[in-house]
């Protein structure tokens, strides 16, 4: 298959150099790699020009293409006519040496499949037990596999607001089990919601939707939005074969009041792709978990050393929840 990597990146050009590297092993390469660089100076285009990578497309982007969803429609409006797999990967990540293989292989055992993203391997501890192991109640058990569920979600258990999906689903009233909970299985499992970071999807779904202009800036959650709506056109899926590490680079991203704020109002909007008529029960539990969550990130001022970011994230979270009264984002329907 003819694919093409697209690789949107602002103000990292170390960690850049480092995926890149990574790319330059993969057993099966992209046919052409597409960087797209927000920053507003040129070091990552000097470190660029002294290395040599096969396939690399560099361009440049001003102020109206600038941001991750503007970046990432930037980048697809010039990938090659040929392409018919169209990759995206953040610029902190480091993929294994047959991640492109495994991501491929997946769209040739299920030719229904309109998305497949790889796994990230360094964010969580998993064991593997027998089929007569009993979690305990501060565990989460999936497929033979058990980690740390973490606090929050325990503390969603004892007020009846745990997901009642398996992991990769939204639930009628968001909030529910990311892709770090799908386990180091190997196998490859349907889903709903893809990570951006590790995502790809055929080239022709570009032809029906794009990157949503909510999300443009940092764009929070634009991936859990592009991926939904997907979705709805076909199958997608997560291979947990093809690994990839994600480092977090903490450059470019913004403060934590407007981190806290976009937690929830785009929390909200993609709850809303997914179920835009919630029932009442829908509803109060979308905000009593937003609440809850909100109380918990209150409560890290007095638990974690960060305690600047703690409140400031948490009044962003306050003033986003408080807005959502007065304002309400306006859905973009396109599929």
């Amino acid at each position: 298959m003819y694919f093409s990597l697209i690789i949107c990146t602002y103000h990292r050009p170390e960690a850049l150099i480092k995926l890149l590297t990574s790319v330059a092993k993969q057993s099966v390469h992209p046919n052409e790699i597409i960087i797209v660089d927000g920053s507003l100076d040129n070091i990552t285009k000097d470190i660029l020009a002294e290395k040599s990578f096969s396939n690399l497309k560099y361009y440049k982007v001003t102020k109206q293409d600038r941001g991750l969803t503007r970046q990432r429609n930037f980048g697809n409006s010039r990938v090659s006519k040929r392409s018919e797999v169209i990759f995206f990967l953040d610029d902190d990540t480091v993929a294994s040496s047959q991640y492109c293989e495994e991501i491929l292989k997946v769209y040739r055992t299920f030719p229904d499949a309109l998305g497949v993203a790889g796994y990230i391997t360094n964010e969580t501890v998993w064991k593997k037990v027998n089929e007569s192991y009993q979690p305990d109640k501060e565990e989460y058990y999936f497929d033979g596999w058990v980690r740390k569920e973490g606090a929050r979600f325990s503390l969603r258990r004892k007020f009846g607001l745990k997901p009642d999906e398996n992991p990769g689903i939204m639930p009628d009233f968001s909030h529910g089990y990311s892709i770090g909970f799908l386990p180091p299985s190997g196998k490859i499992y349907q889903v709903e919601l893809l990570m951006g970071g590790v995502a790809s999807y055929k080239r022709e779904v570009f032809d029906h939707i794009k990157f949503s202009k909510y999300f443009e800036g940092y764009g929070l959650y634009e991936d859990a939005d592009f991926s939904l709506r997907a979705s709805r056109m076909g199958k997608l899926y997560v291979n947990t074969a093809a690994k990839i590490e994600h480092y977090h680079d903490i450059a470019g991203r913004p403060n934590k009041f407007r981190y806290g704020k976009m937690v929830v109002r785009n929390g909200w909007y993609v709850w809303r792709i997914k179920n835009p008529h919630p029932s009442l029960k829908a509803r109060l539990k979308w905000n009593s978990t937003s609440l809850l969550l909100t109380l918990v990130r209150l409560g890290n001022i007095v638990s974690t050393k960060n305690r600047k970011e703690a409140i400031t994230e948490s009044l962003g979270r306050i003033f986003g929840w408080f807005s959502l009264i007065i304002t309400k984002p306006i859905i973009e329907k396109d599929v």
